[in-house]
C-alpha cells in the first residue's frame, strides 16, 4: 500500500477479525469548479479488506467456521473487484488452499496471488517455484507475482497489478 497500514505479529494467525482500510482520496466524483474552469475528477477510492489467514491460524473449530462465514460473506459482495491472495512461496499448497481456489473459481472471482517471502529462496529456485504454485492452484501466468516485503522485490509489480484490477472494474 506504500505505507504501513497494519500491525504484523511475529506469530502467524493472530488476525481474528476483518480489518477494513479506505484507500484513495475520493469516490470518483468531481471537485467543484475553481475560477470557472472545468471541475477536476477526484481520484477513485476503494476498500482494501484484510481477512484472517486460514493456513497457520491456531484456531478452534468454532473460530475457523466463523472465518469461513466471514470469507463467504466478503466474496458474495457485488462490488468485489478482486482478491489478492497472499501465499508463502516456500509452502506446498494445503487442502485449505485448494478449497480456497475452488471457492474463488466457482464464484468467478478475479485473483492475484502475491507469492510472499521470495527472499527466503535462492534466486534460481524462485521462478520454478512460482510456476509450480501457479500450476498447482490453476492460476494463469499473469495471476502470480513474486514478492518480498523485506527486500521490496515485486512490490512495484504487485501495486501495478492491483491498480490494473481496480482500474478495470471502476471505482
Amino acid at each position: 500500500m506504500g505505507t504501513r497500514i497494519a500491525r504484523v505479529s511475529r506469530t502467524p494467525g493472530k488476525t481474528r477479525g476483518l480489518n477494513v482500510y479506505l484507500m484513495g482520496a475520493g469516490s470518483g466524483e468531481r471537485y467543484p469548479p475553481v475560477h470557472q474552469q472545468e471541475p477536476l475528477p477526484a481520484p477513485p477510492s476503494y476498500y482494501f479488506l484484510d481477512l484472517p489467514g486460514y493456513g497457520y491460524a491456531k484456531a478452534s473449530k468454532t473460530d475457523r467456521a466463523a472465518f469461513q462465514r466471514l470469507l463467504a460473506g466478503c466474496l458474495e459482495r457485488p462490488r468485489l473487484a478482486a482478491v489478492v491472495w497472499l501465499l508463502d512461496i516456500r509452502r506446498v499448497p494445503s487442502e485449505d488452499d485448494g478449497a480456497m481456489q475452488d471457492l474463488l473459481a466457482a464464484r468467478q472471482t478475479r485473483v492475484l496471488a502475491a507469492l510472499t517471502k521470495s527472499d527466503k529462496l535462492p534466486r534460481g529456485e524462485r521462478s520454478a517455484r512460482e510456476r509450480t504454485l501457479a500450476a498447482t492452484l490453476r492460476l494463469d501466468e499473469d495471476q502470480a507475482v513474486l514478492t518480498s516485503a523485506r527486500t521490496g522485490e515485486g512490490i512495484t509489480e504487485l501495486r501495478e497489478a492491483i491498480g490494473a484490477l481496480i482500474g478495470s472494474t471502476g471505482p
